[in-house]
């Protein structure tokens, strides 16, 4: 079982990297610059992504249907804390860390949106895939409000940066909380056709241009002078500890199908490519942020397919 479900995964991990390899030569050609990623980077959050929320949102998602929708949210800020336990205790074990907070963003923010859609769209049943689709927008709805509010935060609030309510309102989460309402108030079944059908086709262009995003950004990363000693413990805390307990955690609670993928899956990502965003935004020294990116990325594509099949062997024993 072990066997074939790795098979699987291998097979839809390749080719989600397959896409992200496309973006990552088409900036290190210069077919893409700096400035053109930039700009897909934000029509992707702004407009495409948030067209996609709302397209399966609308199409696929009641109240009825998941009544405790509000997990889903809750799950993201419980997988924060546990990446910020994880790294406090790497931290604790080695006190020569150059950077504390960027390590801890590292180990905490995960690639929580675009990587697990492609990967889910790729590996399961449509009907599956669409059911997973909900369950990384309701938990993307937590987890955005965290990464965007507290993340940026914490890795810029050496420079003075205040909070700001506004930046809990990213384009993603107006647009899951939109379709809510719309979804709860009954006004969905309004919407035409004829809107809603193109809302979908520009929705559907999410997956393969995020991928580009993910590769460009991975190409565009100055690596500098590599601390081999730091990648090695960033990359065992976030890509081999952090899905342990998130197998662990599944089947001690008895956490089965769907929810217990989300979990495991959301725990084996690597770290989310936006905290380099942020850093560069911010202006910030980068200590560690693109190396963990780099490595956790590219080492992730042998470590997610041996933890998503090895939840896919146990849950299939028990």
């Amino acid at each position: 079982m072990f066997i074939q479900s790795f098979k699987i995964t291998v097979l839809a991990v390749s080719q989600i990297f397959l896409m992200a390899a496309v973006g990552y030569f088409l900036v290190r050609r210069n077919l893409l610059g700096e400035d053109g990623l930039r700009s897909l980077t934000r029509m992707v959050i702004e407009v495409v992504f948030p067209c996609l929320i709302i397209a399966q949102l609308l199409k696929n998602f009641s109240f009825s249907l998941y009544p405790k929708w509000w997990v889903f949210p809750l799950v993201s800020v419980v997988i924060t804390i546990v990446g910020l336990a994880v790294g406090w205790l790497f931290l604790w074990l080695d006190k020569e860390v150059k950077s504390r907070v960027q390590f801890l963003s590292l180990v905490a923010f995960q690639n929580s949106g675009y990587l697990p859609l492609a990967l889910v769209a790729s590996m399961l049943p449509k009907t599956t895939a669409e059911t997973m689709f909900i369950y990384i927008f309701l938990f993307l709805l937590g987890f955005d409000l965290i990464i965007w509010s507290w993340g940026v935060y914490l890795l810029a609030h050496e420079g003075g940066k205040k909070f700001e309510l506004f930046s809990l309102f990213s384009p993603p989460v107006i647009a899951s909380l939109t379709s809510l309402l719309l979804i709860f108030f009954g006004w969905h079944k309004f919407i035409p056709a004829f809107i809603l059908n193109p809302v979908e086709m520009i929705g559907n262009c999410t997956l393969p241009l995020a991928m580009f995003i993910v590769g460009g950004n991975l190409a565009s990363i100055c690596l500098g002078h590599i601390d081999r000693k730091e990648m090695l413990i960033i990359c065992l805390a976030k890509l081999v500890i952090m899905p342990l307990v998130g197998l662990f955690a599944v089947f001690y609670f008895g956490i089965s199908g769907p929810l217990g993928l989300l979990i495991v899956m959301q725990l084996a990502m690597p770290p989310a490519t936006s905290l380099s965003i942020i850093i560069k935004h911010y202006r910030k020294e980068d200590w560690l942020i693109s190396q963990g990116v780099f490595f956790g990325h590219i080492l992730s594509i042998f470590t997610i397919p041996i933890f998503l099949s090895l939840y896919f062997t146990l849950d299939m024993v028990k």
